[in-house]
């Protein structure tokens, strides 16, 4: 299966005192979000299934991504990719939702990368791995339940992305 990994795209910066759950994406970063979307769908990335997690950056950027991909794949909330949830857990909450050979995963740092550590080395220490606001990386996995055979196929910057738009 093809597991790609995509952090939120840029959003509003946290002012005094707003909780950091309601920050929503800049408009700069919606439009820079969506020319990295069309830059995904160059690369032929067609997940069969979209989880966000429930923050709305993240489910703003899941919105972008699905709909340069034509509606063919509605994004669905994954409350386990919310901030701080451990990456081991996440592998849970996906064991008992999917079994789809193309999965796109939305969400935030630090635990995006702590999963795809975990997924490559088996430890979240493993292995450094940092995505930036709108970037992607892809993995392929033997199987996800449980985690055997992961290979990283490629990691994109979203300016990397967004250069590969038509």
């Amino acid at each position: 299966m093809t597991l790609w990994i995509v952090r939120h795209g840029i959003a509003q910066e946290r002012a005094s005192g707003e909780r950091d759950d309601l920050r929503r994406l800049t408009a700069p970063g919606r439009v820079r979000m969506r020319r990295a979307a069309e830059g995904l769908v160059a690369l032929g990335v067609r997940p069969t299934a979209i989880f966000t997690s429930p923050l709305p950056r993240a489910a703003e950027t899941a919105a972008i991504i699905a709909e340069a991909l034509r509606g063919r794949v509605v994004p669905r909330t994954l409350e386990a990719l919310g901030p701080g949830t451990p990456p081991v857990d996440v592998l849970h909450a996906l064991r008992s939702l999917t079994r789809a050979q193309g999965v796109m995963l939305v969400g935030h740092e630090p635990t995006l990368g702590e999963l795809a550590a975990l997924l490559l080395t088996g430890s979240t220490e493993g292995l450094r791995v940092r995505l930036k606001k709108g970037g992607c990386l892809a993995l392929s996995l033997e199987s996800l339940f449980p985690p055997s055979g992961t290979c990283l196929e490629w990691h994109a910057t979203p300016k990397q992305l967004r250069r590969l738009a038509r």
